[in-house]
């Protein structure tokens, strides 16, 4: 709208001006009459320019403020604070020293005593004292009290301006040299416009530095040579190994030989000892040169020296074998042999890594060092097993020339001697006549034989008695030269073994069986140790259901006269030899004083005295002793049997 004249029509009325009027400029202040330049325009818009008019800077010309005002004030002067309350507590500190000559005295001419000087700003007062040093034998701390210090003999004192770092201060014929201040004190001496001079340093007393030289701890350098006691205590037993070959083929009838060098590190001696092989046609002397130290040219001597009735010793050779003189693939020339070393054990190459920083020790594999590999030797083949004889004695005749007893086990001996495993089987069989044999196998742990018993039964026609000698027995399929033996692992309830041509099944176990097996689980399957448990009544593995399972074997008359005699013997070992003793023994059973116990308690007592547990001896007794309606027996007569 700017662009256009400015005729009818062309122009824009604006709605929100309401104020066309002037503003105002005449006004009062101070009871003066001021005029102001407008700000705002008609419409109230904002004027961009407020210029002061001719009059106004005709006005500002003459304007001085002096003559309006009056001249200005001076200003009002600080109230008096004086020198003790301004300064107060305010203390400049130096520190320097003085020198204090001593006489007749050869070890000293002087000795150097620090000070700190102190200035008092708020009276001017000067004090010295004197640093405490521990042992001195001087009278320390205060030197000079604090008073003004004269200055000369015209009665001036010393003032803060005539104190400054790196000067001499004459205080009462003395001397002192200031060398350095604090902190407060040199911006103080600043902001006075004194330039501080840079700060000295105190120098030592001889006397007091000869002293504290004297008191330190006493330090001693060890010698550069090797100790030969710390050479011992650090490397006694500790030798390094070399495997090395001694290429003589030049010659004749010469051969590649092996060696084995060994170095003492407690002394430095060195061995070569040759590795002899069976049948190399050579003597068996084990040692090719002793232990000793070798020098590595024994020839370097000198010319005077006399050689026909003088040994060699550590004046005429100096340079011996030492452990960097060997290495892998190195070549060491020992009284003109050369031998080269091929290999080292674990102990020489960790030697080698920790000492020498060496980390390659690849065996040396050249065949051209260490030649081709013979040809293995014919090894004695075993001839088959004969059947003379056990196994063992057969393989004895065929490793010696004179046969030894074979070794055994003596410690597999010791624990499982008496232990043996008791299972019930039945012979398999197709022959009518041998079905339903009864028969007790018997596995000793302590050699791990086989034994096989068959109980007599009457009119059976069968002879009973011993069926099979104790003796190790082998798999089926198990060959001969090395034959696999029946282990406590094979005999479980339904196993079936085949004992030479024979087959027996497992068709009952004693508790023993189940106890050494749930105490040796590693050794049994586990489908045994639950056949077990079940064949005993209780799955869980804890026997409470049946005590034991017991084989009844059929007794010949006699026998319970000899197991009588066996329980008054075993009683007798465990010193109850009257029937008063065995009495008491059984009267714990009798609670309700009845005068019967069951079964069940007498077989509790036959356990803890390790009597025999078969069930046909205890009804046996039973019977003769007689038992009531209840089934328990009478304990007077019972005790009877042991009288």
């Amino acid at each position: 709208m700017n662009g256009l004249p400015f005729l009818p029509g062309n122009n824009f009325r604006d709605p929100t001006k309401q104020n066309f009027h002037i503003t105002q400029t005449l006004g009062y202040k101070n009871g003066h009459r001021i005029p102001k330049h407008p700000e705002f325009g008609p419409g109230g818009d904002r004027l961009n320019f407020n210029q002061l008019s001719e009059t106004e800077l005709a006005l500002l010309e003459n304007y001085k403020p002096s003559l309006i005002y009056g001249r200005a004030k001076p200003e009002a002067p600080d109230n008096f604070v004086p020198a003790t309350v301004a300064y107060d507590k305010k203390v400049l500190r130096f520190f320097g020293y003085f020198k204090q000559t001593v006489h007749e005295s050869p070890s000293e001419f002087f000795r150097v005593r620090p000070v700190t000087i102190l200035y008092y700003l708020e009276d001017d007062s000067m004090q010295v004292f004197e640093d405490p040093v521990e042992n001195s034998g001087i009278p320390q701390g205060k030197l000079i009290r604090r008073h003004k210090f004269p200055k000369n003999d015209q009665g001036q004192t010393f003032s803060w301006k005539d104190l400054n770092l790196g000067q001499n201060l004459s205080i009462y014929g003395h001397t002192f040299r200031i060398c350095d201040c604090d902190e407060f004190t040199t911006k103080w001496l600043e902001s006075e416009g004194l330039i501080v001079n840079p700060p000295e340093s105190i120098p030592k007393d001889p006397y007091i530095e000869s002293r504290r030289k004297a008191s330190e701890l006493k330090t001693y350098k060890t010698k550069t040579d090797y100790d030969k006691l710390r050479q011992f205590i650090e490397m006694d037993r500790k030798v390094l190994r070399f495997y090395a070959v001694w290429d003589d083929r030049a010659n004749a009838f010469g051969e590649l030989r092996p060696f084995i060098i060994h170095y003492y590190l407690v002394d430095d001696t060195l061995e070569v000892r040759e590795v002899h092989k069976a049948n190399d046609g050579r003597d068996p002397f084990p040692v090719l040169i002793k232990r000793q130290k070798v020098p590595k040219n024994r020839y370097n001597v000198k010319s005077t020296f006399s050689s026909i009735y003088l040994e060699l010793s550590n004046e005429e050779i100096k340079d011996y074998f030492r452990p960097h003189d060997f290495g892998m693939g190195q070549v060491a020339n020992i009284y003109g042999r050369n031998f080269t070393i091929y290999d080292m054990d674990n102990f020489t190459k960790a030697f080698y890594y920790q000492n020498m920083g060496v980390s390659d020790f690849a065996p040396l594999r050249d065949e051209n060092v260490l030649g081709t590999k013979n040809q293995p030797y014919a090894k004695m083949e075993i001839p088959p097993y004969n059947g003379y004889g056990s196994l063992e004695d057969s393989l004895q005749n065929c490793l010696h020339l004179v046969p030894e007893p074979p070794k055994k086990d003596y410690i597999k001996l010791l624990e499982n001697q008496h232990k043996v495993l008791r299972y019930e089987a039945l012979m398999e069989t197709t022959r009518l006549e041998d079905q339903g044999r009864k028969f007790i196998i018997s596995y000793r742990l302590s050699d791990d034989s086989v034994g096989i018993y068959e109980p007599p039964m009457r009119n059976s026609g069968v002879i009973g008695g011993k069926f099979l000698e104790f003796s190790r027995v082998a798999r089926p399929g198990s060959t001969p030269d090395s034959p696999k033996f029946y282990g406590p692992q094979d005999f479980y309830i339904g196993a079936v073994i085949n004992i030479f041509k024979h087959k027996f099944r497992i068709v009952g176990a004693d508790l023993f069986v189940l106890k050494f097996a749930e105490e040796h689980a590693d050794q049994f399957p586990r489908e045994a140790i639950e056949s077990l448990r079940a064949h005993l009544g209780n799955i869980t593995g804890r026997v409470d259901a049946k005590e034991r399972n017991t084989i009844n074997i059929k007794r010949r008359p006699g026998d319970f006269d000899k197991i009588y005699n066996e329980i008054k013997n075993k009683l007798k070992a465990s010193r109850i030899t009257n029937a008063e003793e065995l009495r008491q023994m059984f009267l714990k059973y009798d609670t309700d004083r009845t005068g019967y116990i069951s079964k069940e308690n007498i077989k509790d007592l036959f356990r803890k005295v390790t009597l025999p547990l078969d069930d046909d001896i205890i009804d046996t007794m039973m019977m003769e002793a007689g038992s009531n309606e209840n089934g328990k027996i009478n304990l007077y007569n019972f005790v009877k049997f042991f009288e």
